[in-house]
């Protein structure tokens, strides 16, 4: 059987990983972005280019969007709408507010449209090698069809039931990822402190019990000291915390640890990181004493 023509709007840092990952398993990807440099790299990669967002739509038969905020996303709701297609489907994988993605879904099923709320687990990093996690929510039988080209790019997939049990996943996995992040950064300055060879130390605690995966992902970037290779930005990542504590303030939630990293990350961006990688974090606790 030919597989679909799979559409990709938004590539950026995730965007243009999943496309790569596709086109690699034999997909056709005809992706769009607003940013030139970004279209290079997905043709330069071997796919194809589309003019807008509408060119995208009209035809693929799949179509992933991986964008930076709640307007991007109605903005290219909004466009596609604007002619019917019955057969499409969308995964939306960003993160986003439920309402926003829910306002997203009304638009689209107007012009015949299914959207998926589908938020991915993992760094820009892990979305290079396919080692992302799933989170679907939304019509079963549309994510049983997208199912095959969601499997070209990830190492596990979930369905979750209702559209938004997919964001409300992904709230709790990014909420870890802040406190891990965070506690990662916390052991790398004490084991540098205390004398011990910061990349041997994030190897050895990587196999020990308080390991996490920000330990193994991001550890050896705070042990280097490199944070220029962004997988995630700390700018972009301060709008994830906001979507996260607003979700948890709503739900009446308690989230102490979470809440005592937002300095953290905000002293981060305050220091000059905000397009470097949350890894940054390393840099902001070592800032007092820091050793050379």
């Amino acid at each position: 059987m030919a597989k679909p023509r799979v559409g990709m709007i938004g590539l950026g840092i995730m965007g243009s990983a999943m496309a790569a990952n596709l086109l690699r398993a034999g997909f056709t990807v005809i992706g769009y972005d607003p940013l030139a440099a970004c279209r290079r790299r997905h043709g330069r990669a071997g796919g194809a280019l589309a003019d807008s967002a509408r060119e995208v739509a009209c035809c693929t038969d799949i179509l992933i969007t991986s964008l930076p905020s709640a307007d991007a996303l109605v903005s290219v709701a909004r466009e596609i709408s604007r002619e019917k297609h019955p057969r499409l489907i969308i995964v939306e994988t960003s993160t986003l507010p439920i309402p926003t993605k829910q306002n997203a879904r009304k638009i689209l099923a107007a012009a015949g449209v299914t959207l998926l709320d589908c938020p991915l687990s993992g760094t820009g990093a892990q979305a290079r090698t396919g080692d992302l996690a799933v989170y679907g929510s939304g019509q079963r039988a549309a994510f049983r069809k997208a199912a095959p080209v969601l499997k070209g790019f990830s190492r596990s997939r979930y369905f979750l039931g209702a559209f938004g049990n997919g964001s409300k996943m992904k709230f709790a996995a990014n909420l870890l990822v802040a406190i891990h992040n965070v506690s990662a950064a916390e052991a790398v300055v004490l084991a540098r402190r205390s004398g011990l060879n910061p990349v041997l130390a994030v190897k050895v605690l990587g196999d020990g019990a308080g390991s996490s995966r920000m330990l193994q992902v991001r550890g050896p970037m705070m042990a280097r000291r490199a944070y220029g290779d962004a997988t995630m930005k700390v700018e972009v990542w301060q709008k994830d915390m906001k979507i996260i504590g607003d979700f948890v303030k709503q739900l009446g939630s308690p989230a102490p640890l979470f809440s005592a990293t937002k300095a953290v990350y905000n002293a981060a961006m305050a220091q000059g990181h905000a397009r470097h990688d949350t890894a940054a974090v390393c840099a902001v606790l070592e800032k007092p004493g820091r050793k050379p």
